[in-house]
């Protein structure tokens, strides 16, 4: 019996763990179900508060309100990038709301590298989780798009527009 090196299974890229299965609370503590979310792409974003890409959340409350029915932005604050997101979960909502009318989900602030990683960020940069590639998260505003049936589609570094084609091509 000869062996098809060549042919791939889909099964070999397929993820280890569900991403609907991962447990991430709001910024207002309460636990969210990304399973509510299928059918939908994802597009996680690590945010910062005092960055030179915080500007990016006017660009995703555009990108949200355009394709909401859609698509589900999640922002993720982290502090681990310059110590730009120093701020208590009331103080980042009122930031983000009162500057970026921010209307899409966010999350409590967590780890996105490091020993203290969050599931989620484990999930999005280990090919061992999400069946397609490994990456690391380099700073604030790296996007992560998952598509409807909740595969890893893509990342993107922070230079990335949240409204570049890069991204908007899979979700028109």
């Amino acid at each position: 019996m000869m062996l098809n090196i060549f042919n791939k299974s889909v099964a070999q890229n397929a993820p280890i763990t569900s991403i609907y299965n991962i447990q991430i609370n709001s910024l207002e503590g309460v636990p969210i179900a990304l399973s509510d979310y299928k059918g939908k792409y994802l597009l996680f974003v690590n945010v910062a508060s005092e960055c030179g890409f915080t500007g990016q959340y006017e660009d995703l409350q555009k990108l949200y309100d355009t394709y909401q029915d859609n698509l589900m932005i999640i922002g993720v604050p982290c502090n681990q990038f310059g110590s730009q997101e120093p701020g208590s979960a009331n103080e980042i909502k009122a930031f983000c709301e009162k500057n970026y009318g921010v209307t899409f989900l966010m999350t409590e602030k967590v780890d996105v590298k490091g020993d203290n990683q969050h599931p989620l960020y484990k999930w999005l940069t280990h090919k061992e989780q999400n069946g397609q590639s490994s990456s690391s998260v380099k700073w604030n505003f790296q996007k992560y798009l998952v598509g409807k049936n909740g595969e890893l589609i893509d990342y993107y570094y922070s230079i990335t527009k949240p409204l570049s084609s890069k991204i908007t091509k899979h979700i028109q």
